[in-house]
């Protein structure tokens, strides 16, 4: 199986959307995103194996639209939310994809396609992605933390991508931070609940809450009928234009995030630590209180060598993702 060695197929599949990316490896660690082609991952009566027979057909178009050989694939890579067993190249029940229960999916490309095929969750093909061409460049100890719809983590240590015996290395978003707080990953109180879209939402509705019963207007929530409406995005942009009470959620989430960082500083000992998603768009509203909290609960020296910094991907961020993986096992 194979063909040329420069030419590689991303497949990122979301709960919402599926890419196909068409790449071409480059020297010196860098790749070319070619071209790009998304669909709709569910509707009625569409399962995996129609996704399947879907990116097959895209992919095949991709390659005649630019005019290479449909034997010229050197490898493919898949980028999937968990759980899933990377090795056996299987998707096990993910919640964001209902009906995808124990699919063979590296088999199934690798039939279609005639090419090796390779799987990973999303947090450790954006960890690639990062290490390989984006803010953790040059480093061989980073932690990638997804910081988005969920918190998770993906771990680069001793330049080798870490992914533990079933894959479950780097959930950090379910530690325990408090014993009470917002949920996220079934738990109060966790790193996912206090950094995270949802977890963000949730601080605000409760500060939200507790302005409007004192008679106190909120810019991001305009009465108590539209508490269960705020979104991230609102109280990003209402602490953009100065609102102190989106300011404080923020702030709040900060110092959790550097609680969370203190762990893993203090227990990995990274080089470089890279945020996606919400740290890009808020970074000077979570940083003051993050670095505040890391120099108080980190180790100093290991604090020292660690730099937090923000992803540098934007939004080509899962497109390098999925390429990533077909480059990591080609």
């Amino acid at each position: 199986m194979g063909g040329q060695r420069g030419i590689v197929v991303g497949v990122d599949i979301g709960g919402t959307k599926t890419a196909v990316v068409l790449g071409r490896a480059q020297e010196e660690r860098e790749i070319q995103i070619i071209d790009r082609q998304a669909f709709p991952t569910q509707s009625r009566g569409i399962g995996w194996r129609r996704v399947v027979e879907h990116v097959t057909t895209v992919a095949m178009e991709l390659l005649e639209k630019h005019g290479f050989d449909p034997h010229s694939i050197h490898s493919i890579g898949i980028s999937c939310g968990g759980p899933l067993d990377s090795r056996s190249g299987r998707v096990l029940s993910p919640p964001n994809l209902p009906g995808w229960d124990n699919v063979p999916l590296t088999d199934e490309l690798e039939r279609a396609l005639g090419c090796r095929a390779y799987l990973q969750n999303d947090a450790n093909a954006c960890a690639l992605a990062e290490w390989k061409y984006g803010a953790g460049r040059g480093v061989s100890s980073m932690v990638f933390l997804t910081f988005g719809t969920g918190m998770g983590a993906g771990l680069i240590l001793g330049g080798r991508l870490y992914e533990g015996v079933n894959d479950l290395a780097g959930e950090v978003g379910h530690i325990r931070l408090e014993e009470d707080g917002p949920l996220g990953y079934g738990k109060r109180g966790s790193f996912e609940g206090f950094c995270s879209g949802g977890g963000i939402a949730r601080l605000a509705r409760d500060l939200a809450e507790r302005s409007l019963a004192a008679g106190e207007p909120v810019a991001f929530c305009p009465d108590t009928r539209s508490l269960d409406l705020i979104t991230t995005q609102a109280v990003g942009q209402a602490a953009e234009a100065g609102d102190p009470l989106a300011i404080e959620v923020l702030a709040k989430s900060g110092r959790y995030l550097g609680k969370g960082l203190s762990i893993l500083i203090d227990v990995l000992n990274p080089e470089r630590i890279v945020i996606g998603s919400i740290f890009v768009r808020c970074e000077r509203f979570l940083r003051p209180a993050m670095e505040r909290e890391i120099g108080v609960e980190a180790l100093a020296p290991a604090a020292r060598v660690c730099a937090v910094v923000p992803a540098a991907l934007g939004e080509s961020l899962g497109d390098y993702a999925c390429l990533s993986v077909a480059m990591q096992g080609s």
